[in-house]
């Protein structure tokens, strides 16, 4: 084989193998051209976003999300290069009475319009396909959220990517607070990568990162109370920039319960 012949067919491989990495984890191919809900189930999904009246950001019911023609805007959008859905959340926006950091992110829903509010018995399961595109400090990807009867508004768990590119999952104690850090994986920014966050017997929390897995044990003190899965782009620091944060893409995310 000739020189300019194996470079073709090395560039051939190699833009392959990149499309598949965008690709993986999405139900079907994803089309550029419609928005986030014409390529994923949005139908057990609610947005938030960092915008509206100080300490009552914008929500997007699920009815608005659904199809090709669904909910976006350029917080939440379909990129038109590859068309993963999109989640951008600057430094300065509208935050939750309870957060000083703005976010675009999916909270769970269930399918007849109502918040979902699962409890910590069974096997539950979130599991997406992403990549970050910026970040200034970190973001949360990923979360278990304190649903209904809890003490307060902590989430169980949150999945963070870090600017440096690693990978963190925060523990907490207890419902009252107090997050326990583990550093769980490395993945160079705009990489794209995988996880999965779950729960299994009500006494053990699943994290898998790239196909690694990790176990960790659920504090008893979560045990009486319901919860709900979180995801998209949750930035983790806050300043006046409207031009710097946190910028989100998925290609896959699914929930399964059993």
């Amino acid at each position: 084989m000739t020189r300019s012949r194996l470079l073709a067919t090395t560039t051939v491989t190699a833009l392959v193998g990149a499309l598949a990495a965008i690709g993986s984890g999405s139900a079907h191919a994803a089309d550029p051209n419609v928005a986030p809900g014409g390529n994923f189930d949005l139908s057990i999904w609610q947005l938030q976003e960092p915008v509206g009246s100080p300490g009552s950001p914008t929500t997007i019911p699920s009815s608005r999300l659904q199809g090709p023609n669904g909910y976006q805007d350029s917080y939440f959008y379909t990129d038109t290069r590859d068309g993963a859905m999109t989640f951008w959340a600057p430094e300065k926006g509208v935050t939750t009475p309870n957060s000083h950091y703005a976010r675009s992110e999916l909270r769970e829903m269930n399918r007849d319009g109502s918040a979902a509010n699962w409890s910590l018995s069974g096997t539950h399961r979130l599991s997406a396909t992403l990549r970050v595109v910026s970040v200034t400090s970190n973001v949360c990807v990923g979360q278990i959220h304190l649903g209904t009867g809890g003490p307060s508004t902590k989430p169980l768990l949150e999945l963070y990517y870090h600017s440096d590119g690693d990978i963190v999952l925060g523990t907490e104690n207890s419902p009252s607070g107090g997050q326990t850090l583990h550093t769980v994986g490395r993945v160079p920014i705009g990489k794209t990568w995988s996880y999965t966050i779950g729960v299994s017997g009500g006494n053990t929390i699943d994290l898998t990162v790239n196909g690694s897995t990790t176990h960790y044990s659920i504090p008893s003190s979560f045990k009486p109370y319901k919860q709900y899965f979180k995801a998209g782009s949750y930035n983790q620091s806050s300043s006046d920039s409207t031009t710097k944060g946190a910028r989100v893409a998925f290609y896959g995310l699914t929930v399964s319960h059993r």
